[in-house]
């Protein structure tokens, strides 16, 4: 059985001691993913000039599931290859929005999927959290 773990080059650093990606076997496990890019800001996020933050779970969801992808395909996978999903929102009433943009990339055939609410997430730009498991059989 093949166990190797990635770090994806061009994607945000993970900000502890653990990687993108780990294979095991016919399993895929993608890491907690956010909007964050690899220069460190964040998709969704606008601050103006006053200092007042606009928030959308709409491009963060977004952003999170493209980069999710990115990882994927890194390893020969893609979103298509996904059975299981959990999602962390730190606002349940983000809950609509986020819905939204998930069912454009799944439909009822996709993977099975968990939305919990946590009290923050590791910046307070970020609205969201997913972590994926994906099944692509090794030949």
């Amino acid at each position: 059985m093949t166990i190797e773990s990635k770090l994806i080059e061009g994607k945000a650093t993970p900000r502890g001691k653990y990687p993108h990606v780990k294979r095991v076997g016919d399993f895929i496990f993608v890491s907690g993913t956010s909007s964050r890019k690899a220069d460190n800001s964040f998709a969704g996020v606008e601050v103006d000039e006053m200092g007042t933050t606009n928030l959308d779970i709409r491009l963060q969801t977004k952003a999170v599931l493209d980069n999710i992808d990115d990882i994927l395909k890194s390893v020969g996978s893609s979103l298509n290859d996904v059975v299981d999903v959990t999602s962390f929102l730190v606002n349940m009433n983000d809950f609509g929005g986020y819905n939204e943009v998930y069912g454009s990339y799944f439909d009822h055939n996709g993977p099975t999927r968990t939305t919990v609410a946590v009290h923050q997430l590791p910046h307070p730009h970020l609205l969201i959290e997913i972590k994926a498991m994906a099944y692509v059989p090794q030949k």
